[in-house]
């Protein structure tokens, strides 16, 4: 019993997550300008694509490769960026408090195309129900996933909510983590000029 009540205080490790395209560094942007420490190692910069920022961690990317995944304990009370596919690979002994961003898929494969032609790969958009109707079924396994995870708590948060109404947003991601953060500065990084890949619905 007593081992149960230490762990379940333990300090979360907070976590940011999506689909690849979905408003992860638009969210990590927010929850550093509301005043929560960041975890990232610099690496990958700002671009076109993302011109404030990536807010990413190499080493988070061998998640489902390694088998120390202790480094992870240093990360308590911080925030950590780790796409939807790499949720599954976290380690039992930590609490997490996961923000999960949602986005029209349409809007996710306009987003990914584009940044694959910038970097110069092929794309071939007749692909795209068909990775659509993998997506849904990757989103649909990782929700139940999360969902019998006793240590994760899950806040879904939908990427054009935010656009619209960011203030609203950033109260209730400061009301799921339990902690005082400055919602204006968090509402202030905000650009819609950057919402650059909008569906009609």
């Amino acid at each position: 019993m007593f081992l149960f009540r230490w762990f379940s205080r333990k300090e979360p490790v907070i976590i940011v997550s999506g689909l690849p395209r979905s408003g992860t560094s638009m969210m990590m942007n927010m929850l550093n300008a509301g005043g929560i420490p960041i975890a990232t190692d610099g690496i990958r910069t700002a671009d076109s694509d993302n011109p404030k920022g990536y807010y990413e961690l190499e080493k988070v990317k061998d998640l489902d490769k390694e088998a120390d995944k202790s480094w992870l304990k240093e990360k308590r009370g911080q925030v950590v960026k780790i796409i939807s596919y790499l949720l599954k690979y976290l380690p039992d002994e930590n609490n997490y408090n996961i923000i999960f961003l949602e986005r029209n898929l349409d809007e996710v494969m306009a987003s990914q195309n584009k940044m694959l032609v910038r970097m110069g790969q092929d794309v071939n958009p007749g692909e795209d129900e068909k990775m659509k109707t993998l997506y849904r079924s990757h989103l649909n396994e990782t929700r139940s996933i999360l969902k019998m995870r006793k240590n994760m708590d899950v806040l879904y948060v939908n990427h054009r909510d935010i656009i619209e109404c960011p203030t609203s947003c950033a109260d209730k991601v400061s009301r799921f983590l339990k902690k005082d953060m400055d919602l204006i500065a968090m509402s202030g990084v905000v650009d819609p000029d950057l919402y650059r890949n909008r569906a009609d619905t």
